[in-house]
């Protein structure tokens, strides 16, 4: 009998992790809107909470609406495992919560979110962590930032906001030379766009708030485990190798294997944080995945030719889209995203700061939004709002400059959209 072949992304993104119904043959997977769930006996309840049974306890660690999302996002991905927590920013914590301790520090690159770069370099700082954000462009630099108290090293393959593409492979070998995981932001690209587990990842996290729900009802994120990192190569994990007092001196790493950081996640981070995702926003976003490649093809189309539209006016400075040939990350694009260089991208205006606060201010089409990957385009000016708790100097580094705006090019009418900004360009230049 021939062998059945691999099922294709777009047959996965509808399919991984799904069944009908058994109890009413519902196709949709069900909403389970319940707190706790019923245990067969006391032995049943007893191997639960000793995790040497895996099954449903309470819905702040699991619930069978979000665990078909989270199989569905570790699918695409390429990982084994996978935990879906409240939000992008929840996401993070849980990915740093295993790896870090007082006096430790992650290496992350120079090009993120404005959020990210606030809670890595303050709010962690509560914890006893530490950041030391370096551009990922200069290994050396990468290289000579990692050192004894290193846990990770944390980046975006497609940053938000300047859409620069990161060279994963090459930071993936940096970071498993000095024996820490790499952490991949795989938000702006997606799965679609970007496999970086394939790449040399360890750790995948989403704010699924974004382009895998798709319409901008809800929030979540999510960590993927890739199950390729070995916890126990080095004593610099001990959350994941050495003996955990709250589960009877069980080992996560020796007892679950390549499921250890996936297993963790739940029955430490979940149950202790409770940064926990709702069931209905599971559900919003599995069905947003269902057309994820479809819409991921339209975004990148109307980003490509917005991009080139912007280039070519005189009242643009530059643009930052890596799909243009003028980019310098455009040949990294192309092998690394074949499929596309995303959605996300910034352009500066010339007049500046203010000429940029009129833009915003006289589009139409576009929205004056705090997000990104949304059907509809979005437009923000960074550096008064996302980034606006960062230094000039940040900024810039960041991709946030005050000249600058940043696009979340949807999934309308290209034509619509250029006469969008045509127009505005128009006021804010005047």
């Amino acid at each position: 009998m021939t062998e059945r072949p691999a099922f294709g992304f777009e047959t996965l993104q509808i399919h991984a992790g799904a069944r009908p119904d058994p109890a009413t043959g519902a196709r949709q997977t069900p909403i389970y809107q319940t707190t706790g769930y019923v245990f067969r006996d006391a032995d049943h309840a007893a191997a639960l909470f000793n995790l040497q049974e895996v099954g449903f306890i309470y819905s702040r660690l699991t619930n069978p609406t979000i665990a078909v999302l989270q199989e569905r996002i570790a699918t695409l991905e390429g990982g084994v495992g996978a935990v879906c927590c409240s939000s992008g920013h929840a996401a993070q914590l849980m990915a740093l919560f295993p790896l870090m301790a007082p006096g430790r520090n992650v290496v992350a690159s120079t090009r993120l979110y404005g959020g990210t770069l606030t809670q890595f370099s303050q709010t962690i700082k509560r914890f006893g962590w530490s950041a030391t954000f370096v551009d990922f462009d200069d290994t050396d630099a990468v290289k000579a930032a990692i050192n004894d108290d290193t846990r990770a090293v944390f980046c975006e393959s497609i940053s938000n906001p300047g859409g620069y593409v990161t060279d994963i492979p090459v930071i993936a070998e940096i970071a498993d030379a000095a024996g820490v995981p790499l952490i991949v932001d795989n938000t702006t690209a997606t799965p679609y766009l970007c496999n970086p587990i394939a790449q040399g990842a360890s750790l995948v996290v989403h704010s699924t708030t974004k382009y895998l729900t798709g319409n901008g009802t809800v929030t979540g994120g999510c960590v993927v485990d890739s199950g390729k990192f070995n916890w126990s190569a080095s004593d610099k994990f001990p959350s994941l190798s050495q003996p955990e007092p709250a589960y009877h001196g069980l080992k996560f790493h020796e007892t679950f294997g390549e499921l250890a950081f996936t297993f963790h996640g739940i029955a430490i981070g979940l149950r202790d944080l409770g940064m926990t995702m709702n069931p209905q926003a599971a559900h919003y976003t599995l069905m947003g995945i269902e057309t994820l490649s479809l819409r991921m093809q339209r975004h990148v189309e109307n980003a490509q030719e917005v991009a080139q539209w912007l280039e070519a006016d005189p009242r643009v400075e530059y643009v930052t889209y890596a799909g243009l040939e003028s980019s310098p990350y455009n040949a990294r694009a192309k092998a690394l995203y074949p499929k596309g260089a995303g959605a996300l991208f910034t352009f500066a205006v010339k007049g500046g700061y203010d000429a940029c606060v009129k833009l915003v201010d006289s589009l139409e089409l576009f929205s004056h939004v705090a997000n990104l990957g949304d059907t509809r385009s979005l437009i923000i000016h960074s550096a008064s709002t996302t980034h606006r708790q960062l230094s000039e100097e940040q900024q810039i580094a960041a991709g946030a400059a005050p000249n600058v705006v940043r696009l979340s090019i949807g999934i309308e009418t290209a034509a619509d959209l250029i006469a969008d900004l045509d127009l505005a360009l128009t006021t804010a230049t005047a």
